[in-house]
């Protein structure tokens, strides 16, 4: 193994194992029901004999997601220095044209969580302390999430985070609005003033019906509305906050930062909510927690049905952003998260809504290859 102190780390390879598991439970959204779900593992190797991983939120056709980074992402990285992730994540970004987002950014995001990945290995440093991180040794989470269904099997799912210890738990909602206040009052009357509860709606709502919602969510005391209306709807957002007594989420459906701008510095969101294996990774995640930072905008990480390394590398960046609140924890055992690697997910390790910031180098993961490969999608 060549000395990476003493010799200038490039990037030999990289790898793209295309990932496919069944839920333990299924996940039930006001988009739908699933009980399956993908992703993308990466792997970026050195001539130094460092590799870094990443993880690309590729949730359905994770074969295409593959075969994008391994055909028009890897020759634009493959010799060159690791330490210029700049320089590369914008060499990746003009792999395709148009405007940024969709499938190239996710795929990107697995590539740019590798090499902070690689950075952090071979300085002997959490990629949190190359962030420039807070000393934070611990971050506060919440849980992810009450399904929506029949109000007795949301009951069921409240008062088992609530026995986990969460001191935040997320609802989901969907339609239509008479059923989601009924539901949002009976989550609250079986809470009690034992936890404060927030709400995610994944744009299951139109402006008035929002509204409506709103009010509910304000009568019965949640702390945030999350993703009420579609993303792309801003002045809607805009509009929203006017007449919404309860802060506003969103931003898990941002790929860039200048995605985020609007709402952002017209401060219509409370709350800024990126996924790092979707927006970029790392690099572009952190731009976004900036610029919320700098408008009193909270930053809340967001990971969705993601696995392990999109779980880690959040937390990583929990702990170094000075805006950052809370970070979703979700409370699946799925394969993608107790399987891959050598550390448990989040929903088992925190204790009474507080998790451990991995203090290993780099991400602070060992991946289990065999895992990865019983996990790897059909062809």
């Amino acid at each position: 193994m060549k000395d990476e102190r003493s010799e200038e780390i490039r990037i030999t390879d990289v790898v793209a194992h295309p990932l496919t598991q069944k839920l333990p439970r299924p996940t039930v959204t006001s988009w739908g029901s699933y009980d399956e779900v993908s992703m993308v593992l990466v792997e970026v190797r050195t001539d130094a004999g460092l590799t870094g991983i990443g993880e690309t939120l590729g949730r359905f056709a994770p074969r295409a997601y593959a075969r994008l980074i391994e055909t028009a992402l890897k020759p634009r990285l493959v010799g060159q220095p690791v330490a210029s992730i700049g320089v590369h994540w914008n060499a990746m970004r003009h792999a395709l044209s148009g405007r940024a987002g969709g499938v190239l950014l996710e795929a990107m995001s697995g590539i740019d969580i590798a090499l902070w990945d690689i950075l952090g290995k071979s300085a002997g440093l959490p990629v949190a302390t190359l962030l420039g991180g807070m000393n934070r040794p611990e971050i506060d989470v919440y849980a992810a999430a009450v399904n929506w269904g029949p109000i007795p099997w949301m009951e069921e799912d409240l008062e088992t985070l609530i026995a986990e210890g969460f001191p935040l738990i997320k609802v989901k909602m969907a339609r239509p609005v008479e059923e989601a206040v009924r539901r949002i009052e009976a989550m609250r009357r079986k809470a009690g003033d034992r936890v404060d509860l927030c709400v995610d709606a994944n744009w299951a709502y139109g402006l008035d019906e929002a509204v409506e919602v709103g009010r509910a969510l304000a009568a019965n005391g949640y702390t945030w509305f999350e993703e009420p209306l579609a993303p792309e709807n801003e002045q809607g957002y805009e509009a929203l906050r006017e007449r919404c007594e309860v802060p506003l989420a969103a931003g898990e459906s941002n790929f860039t930062v200048d995605q985020a701008k609007r709402l952002v510095t017209s401060r219509t969101l409370s709350v800024l909510q990126p996924d790092v294996a979707r927006a970029g990774g790392i690099s572009e995640t952190r731009r976004m927690a900036d610029l919320a930072g700098a408008f009193g905008v909270a930053y809340a990480p967001h990971i969705g049905m993601s696995g392990i390394v999109c779980e880690t590398a959040s937390v990583h960046l929990a702990a170094a952003m000075p805006n950052f609140r809370v970070m979703e924890c979700e409370g699946d055992r799925s394969p993608f998260k107790t399987e891959i690697a050598d550390l448990a997910p989040g929903s088992l390790r925190q204790r009474n809504g507080k998790l451990d910031v991995p203090k290993g180098p780099g991400l602070g993961l060992t991946i289990d290859w065999d895992a990865v490969a019983r996990l790897r999608a059909p062809e």
